[in-house]
């Protein structure tokens, strides 16, 4: 991409996602994710307004009154974006491309990390890490985030979801809040990782999809081309067989994946890519809350 239209795309992305972080997520994210930077300091007697599930019973059983556990703030949180860059997310038949709405998903979480005084950084992965951008602050490095998410040529299209998961247990000492973007369209043999991720961080799950993966276009014989293995082949999208066996296909992905995702204890959401991703951040972030 040249210079001057990747300027334009990154203030584009940039003017977009930080009014959303700014006006439509203002506190939501600092909420989901409360508890996470926090420490416990002290307890006191409850007040009316006080959330319930901060209550000390311990405490409010030998005192026969209400107390709550107070916390403070610890000096920062660090956020983690395991964005998928494989062949399979260039994929997109309506709005835009699966890679595309990531993008914007990533940098609205980003300037809702340094809203927050959040550190922020990044794990481009395939079925490799393809690049790590250590965690920092500040408007220059999202900007810089940005950039990357739009012009990043990965080496490899194939997709492998341990790679990150792995490489975030052991490259992240610190505790920290990890955002895993993908399709998910992969080997289902990465619970494990997932799992261990999970213990050491808090791990969030971002699924983005397109809905030709759901239903097929009855458009008649159509060339189609695997992203990831470069594979093409020719399939006829009328035939009522082709149209089950893909949502029948489709099915057994979303199943494995909340499977997986259940057993990890690992907060998901999914969202299509012509549907309103702000929805799908709204649902994530109350569910926490």
């Amino acid at each position: 991409m040249e210079t001057t239209e990747l300027i334009k795309r990154v203030r584009k992305i940039e003017i977009k996602t930080r009014g959303l972080s700014y006006n439509i997520f203002a506190g939501q994210y600092h909420s989901a994710f409360k508890g996470r930077g926090m420490s416990f300091s002290e307890v006191r007697e409850y007040q009316y307004g006080d959330d319930m599930r901060d209550i000390d019973w311990n405490v409010t059983a030998r005192f026969n009154k209400p107390y709550v556990k107070v916390f403070e703030e610890e000096r920062e949180l660090t956020v983690m974006l395991l964005i998928d860059v494989s062949g399979s997310l260039d994929f997109g038949t309506v709005k835009q491309t699966k890679r595309d709405m990531i993008t914007e998903i990533a940098a609205t979480i980003a300037f809702a990390a340094i809203q927050n005084n959040d550190k922020i950084g990044v794990i481009f992965f395939s079925d490799r890490i393809e690049k790590f951008i250590p965690p920092q602050k500040g408007r220059k490095h999202i900007l810089y985030i940005i950039r990357e998410l739009l012009n990043f040529e990965p080496q490899s299209t194939k997709t492998d979801v341990k790679v990150p998961l792995e490489f975030l247990t052991n490259a992240l000492k610190k505790r920290c809040t990890a955002f895993i973007m993908s399709d998910f369209i992969a080997e289902p043999d990465y619970q494990s990782a997932l799992t261990i991720a999970n213990r050491k961080h808090d791990v969030v799950a971002l699924q983005v999809y397109d809905r030709r993966l759901v239903e097929l276009p009855s458009i008649g014989l159509m060339k189609v081309l695997d992203a990831e293995t470069g594979e093409e082949m020719y399939i006829d999208t009328s035939s009522s067989k082709v149209q089950r066996a893909q949502r029948e296909w489709w099915q057994n992905q979303c199943e494995t994946l909340s499977e997986i995702l259940k057993k990890s204890r690992v907060d998901s959401v999914s969202v299509r890519t012509d549907e309103d991703y702000v929805k799908a951040l709204m649902t994530l972030f109350a569910q926490r809350g």
